[in-house]
Protein backbone atom coordinates (compact mmCIF):
# COMPACT_ATOMS: atom_id res chain seq x y z
CA UNK A 1 0.00 0.00 0.00
CA UNK A 2 1.27 3.45 -0.84
CA UNK A 3 0.94 4.81 2.73
CA UNK A 4 3.17 2.08 4.12
CA UNK A 5 0.36 0.40 6.07
CA UNK A 6 0.28 -3.40 5.97
CA UNK A 7 -3.04 -5.17 5.76
CA UNK A 8 -3.61 -8.40 7.72
CA UNK A 9 -1.66 -11.34 6.32
CA UNK A 10 0.28 -9.13 3.91
CA UNK A 11 3.43 -10.90 2.80
CA UNK A 12 6.88 -9.51 2.06
CA UNK A 13 9.72 -11.38 0.40
CA UNK A 14 13.26 -10.31 1.19
CA UNK A 15 16.21 -11.63 -0.79
CA UNK A 16 19.72 -12.13 0.51
CA UNK A 17 22.29 -12.24 -2.28
CA UNK A 18 25.65 -10.73 -3.14
CA UNK A 19 24.21 -8.56 -5.86
CA UNK A 20 21.23 -7.24 -3.91
CA UNK A 21 20.99 -3.58 -4.89
CA UNK A 22 19.88 -2.73 -1.35
CA UNK A 23 23.37 -3.50 -0.08
CA UNK A 24 25.36 -1.54 -2.64
CA UNK A 25 25.64 -0.30 -6.16
CA UNK A 26 25.80 -2.49 -9.25
CA UNK A 27 29.46 -1.58 -9.66
CA UNK A 28 30.24 -2.72 -6.11
CA UNK A 29 28.36 -5.97 -6.69
CA UNK A 30 30.19 -6.65 -9.95
CA UNK A 31 33.51 -6.21 -8.20
CA UNK A 32 32.67 -9.21 -6.01
CA UNK A 33 31.66 -11.48 -8.90
CA UNK A 34 34.34 -14.00 -9.94
CA UNK A 35 35.60 -14.19 -13.53
CA UNK A 36 35.20 -17.45 -15.38
CA UNK A 37 37.53 -18.70 -18.10
CA UNK A 38 34.43 -20.18 -19.70
CA UNK A 39 32.90 -17.36 -21.80
CA UNK A 40 29.40 -18.85 -21.74
CA UNK A 41 29.37 -19.29 -17.96
CA UNK A 42 30.84 -15.82 -17.52
CA UNK A 43 27.98 -14.29 -19.51
CA UNK A 44 25.43 -16.32 -17.56
CA UNK A 45 26.94 -15.08 -14.30
CA UNK A 46 26.20 -11.52 -15.44
CA UNK A 47 22.52 -12.48 -15.34
CA UNK A 48 22.75 -14.22 -11.98
CA UNK A 49 24.79 -11.97 -9.74
CA UNK A 50 21.90 -9.68 -8.79
CA UNK A 51 20.13 -12.55 -7.03
CA UNK A 52 22.80 -15.14 -6.20
CA UNK A 53 26.01 -15.30 -4.22
CA UNK A 54 28.37 -16.82 -6.78
CA UNK A 55 31.49 -18.97 -6.45
CA UNK A 56 33.70 -20.61 -9.06
CA UNK A 57 35.34 -24.04 -9.03
CA UNK A 58 33.10 -25.31 -6.25
CA UNK A 59 33.61 -28.82 -4.88
CA UNK A 60 31.16 -30.81 -2.78
CA UNK A 61 30.80 -34.51 -1.99
CA UNK A 62 33.44 -35.45 -4.57
CA UNK A 63 31.80 -33.44 -7.38
CA UNK A 64 33.30 -30.27 -8.86
CA UNK A 65 31.24 -27.53 -10.48
CA UNK A 66 32.27 -24.59 -12.61
CA UNK A 67 29.78 -22.31 -10.84
CA UNK A 68 27.91 -22.47 -7.56
CA UNK A 69 25.21 -19.96 -6.64
CA UNK A 70 23.12 -19.47 -3.52
CA UNK A 71 19.98 -17.39 -3.14
CA UNK A 72 18.02 -17.04 0.08
CA UNK A 73 14.57 -15.55 0.56
CA UNK A 74 12.73 -14.78 3.77
CA UNK A 75 8.96 -14.64 3.33
CA UNK A 76 7.24 -12.70 6.13
CA UNK A 77 3.56 -12.39 7.01
CA UNK A 78 2.45 -9.35 8.99
CA UNK A 79 -0.67 -8.30 10.85
CA UNK A 80 -1.47 -4.59 10.39
CA UNK A 81 2.15 -3.52 10.78
CA UNK A 82 5.59 -5.01 9.95
CA UNK A 83 6.51 -5.01 13.64
CA UNK A 84 3.71 -7.53 14.27
CA UNK A 85 5.08 -10.56 12.48
CA UNK A 86 2.90 -13.66 12.33
CA UNK A 87 5.34 -15.95 10.55
CA UNK A 88 8.63 -16.12 8.75
CA UNK A 89 9.39 -18.75 6.15
CA UNK A 90 12.82 -19.31 4.68
CA UNK A 91 13.59 -20.52 1.20
CA UNK A 92 16.99 -21.22 -0.30
CA UNK A 93 18.14 -22.24 -3.75
CA UNK A 94 21.50 -23.91 -4.35
CA UNK A 95 22.59 -23.73 -7.99
CA UNK A 96 25.26 -26.07 -9.38
CA UNK A 97 26.57 -25.61 -12.93
CA UNK A 98 29.10 -27.84 -14.68
CA UNK A 99 30.27 -28.91 -18.12
CA UNK A 100 30.38 -32.50 -19.38
CA UNK A 101 31.61 -34.04 -22.62
CA UNK A 102 28.27 -35.85 -22.96
CA UNK A 103 25.17 -36.12 -20.81
CA UNK A 104 23.42 -39.42 -20.13
CA UNK A 105 21.20 -41.00 -17.50
CA UNK A 106 24.16 -41.77 -15.28
CA UNK A 107 25.04 -38.06 -15.21
CA UNK A 108 21.54 -37.12 -14.11
CA UNK A 109 21.37 -39.98 -11.59
CA UNK A 110 24.62 -38.75 -10.05
CA UNK A 111 23.26 -35.25 -9.57
CA UNK A 112 19.92 -36.43 -8.21
CA UNK A 113 21.73 -38.63 -5.68
CA UNK A 114 23.93 -35.68 -4.73
CA UNK A 115 20.87 -33.51 -4.21
CA UNK A 116 19.35 -36.11 -1.90
CA UNK A 117 22.53 -36.31 0.17
CA UNK A 118 22.81 -32.53 0.44
CA UNK A 119 19.17 -32.30 1.50
CA UNK A 120 19.94 -34.64 4.40
CA UNK A 121 23.04 -32.68 5.39
CA UNK A 122 22.15 -29.05 4.72
CA UNK A 123 18.48 -28.71 5.66
CA UNK A 124 17.40 -28.07 9.22
CA UNK A 125 13.68 -28.88 9.02
CA UNK A 126 11.43 -26.83 11.27
CA UNK A 127 8.27 -24.73 11.08
CA UNK A 128 10.15 -21.79 9.54
CA UNK A 129 11.59 -23.82 6.70
CA UNK A 130 9.49 -23.41 3.56
CA UNK A 131 11.66 -24.79 0.77
CA UNK A 132 15.17 -25.65 -0.30
CA UNK A 133 15.94 -26.18 -3.95
CA UNK A 134 18.95 -27.94 -5.45
CA UNK A 135 19.21 -27.01 -9.13
CA UNK A 136 21.74 -28.80 -11.33
CA UNK A 137 22.49 -27.28 -14.73
CA UNK A 138 24.58 -29.44 -17.06
CA UNK A 139 26.31 -27.80 -20.03
CA UNK A 140 26.78 -30.33 -22.82
CA UNK A 141 27.53 -30.38 -26.57
CA UNK A 142 23.98 -31.57 -27.32
CA UNK A 143 20.72 -32.62 -25.67
CA UNK A 144 19.79 -36.23 -26.56
CA UNK A 145 16.09 -36.92 -27.03
CA UNK A 146 15.98 -39.40 -24.16
CA UNK A 147 17.52 -36.84 -21.81
CA UNK A 148 15.15 -34.14 -23.01
CA UNK A 149 12.16 -36.32 -22.17
CA UNK A 150 13.46 -37.28 -18.75
CA UNK A 151 14.43 -33.76 -17.69
CA UNK A 152 11.20 -32.18 -18.93
CA UNK A 153 9.13 -34.65 -16.92
CA UNK A 154 11.33 -34.77 -13.84
CA UNK A 155 9.63 -34.13 -10.48
CA UNK A 156 12.04 -33.96 -7.57
CA UNK A 157 9.87 -32.56 -4.77
CA UNK A 158 9.90 -34.18 -1.31
CA UNK A 159 7.71 -33.07 1.60
CA UNK A 160 9.28 -32.85 5.05
CA UNK A 161 7.09 -34.10 7.89
CA UNK A 162 4.08 -34.16 5.54
CA UNK A 163 4.79 -30.55 4.58
CA UNK A 164 4.75 -29.13 8.11
CA UNK A 165 8.49 -28.51 7.76
CA UNK A 166 8.25 -27.41 4.16
CA UNK A 167 9.82 -29.32 1.31
CA UNK A 168 12.93 -29.66 -0.77
CA UNK A 169 13.14 -29.97 -4.51
CA UNK A 170 15.75 -31.19 -6.96
CA UNK A 171 15.65 -29.46 -10.34
CA UNK A 172 17.48 -30.46 -13.50
CA UNK A 173 18.43 -28.55 -16.64
CA UNK A 174 20.61 -29.42 -19.62
CA UNK A 175 21.82 -26.76 -22.03
CA UNK A 176 23.72 -26.98 -25.33
CA UNK A 177 24.77 -23.36 -25.97
CA UNK A 178 26.18 -23.95 -29.48
CA UNK A 179 22.84 -25.43 -30.55
CA UNK A 180 20.86 -22.78 -28.63
CA UNK A 181 19.01 -25.65 -27.00
CA UNK A 182 17.88 -26.06 -23.40
CA UNK A 183 15.53 -28.32 -21.48
CA UNK A 184 14.63 -27.88 -17.82
CA UNK A 185 12.32 -29.40 -15.25
CA UNK A 186 9.17 -27.42 -14.53
CA UNK A 187 10.33 -25.43 -11.51
CA UNK A 188 13.88 -24.68 -12.67
CA UNK A 189 13.11 -20.97 -13.06
CA UNK A 190 16.78 -20.06 -13.20
CA UNK A 191 17.01 -21.79 -16.59
CA UNK A 192 15.94 -18.53 -18.23
CA UNK A 193 19.34 -17.06 -17.34
CA UNK A 194 21.05 -19.75 -19.42
CA UNK A 195 19.18 -18.91 -22.64
CA UNK A 196 21.65 -16.28 -23.77
CA UNK A 197 20.14 -16.41 -27.25
CA UNK A 198 16.89 -15.04 -25.78
CA UNK A 199 16.85 -11.50 -24.38
CA UNK A 200 15.45 -10.97 -20.90
CA UNK A 201 12.40 -8.79 -21.39
CA UNK A 202 12.21 -5.77 -19.13
CA UNK A 203 8.58 -6.47 -18.25
CA UNK A 204 9.28 -10.06 -17.20
CA UNK A 205 9.21 -10.72 -13.44
CA UNK A 206 12.86 -11.82 -13.45
CA UNK A 207 14.49 -14.65 -11.50
CA UNK A 208 13.74 -13.18 -8.09
CA UNK A 209 10.16 -12.40 -9.07
CA UNK A 210 9.56 -15.91 -10.36
CA UNK A 211 10.81 -17.54 -7.18
CA UNK A 212 9.14 -15.00 -4.93
CA UNK A 213 5.82 -15.61 -6.69
CA UNK A 214 6.07 -19.34 -5.90
CA UNK A 215 6.73 -18.56 -2.22
CA UNK A 216 3.47 -16.70 -1.62
CA UNK A 217 1.60 -18.60 1.10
Amino acid sequence: MSDGTHTPDETDSVASAAGDTATGSTADALADVPDWDDEYVDRVSDRLFHNYDLERDYAVEGERFTLYGRMQLVNKKHFLHPALSLAEHESTEHLFVGRVDAVDDRTLDRFVDLGERLADEWIEPDEEHFSTEFTFVTIAPSVPDSIRERVAGFDGRTLLKYGFHGHYEINLAVVAPDDEDLVASENADVASAFRLWDPIETDDPGLLGLLSRRLQL
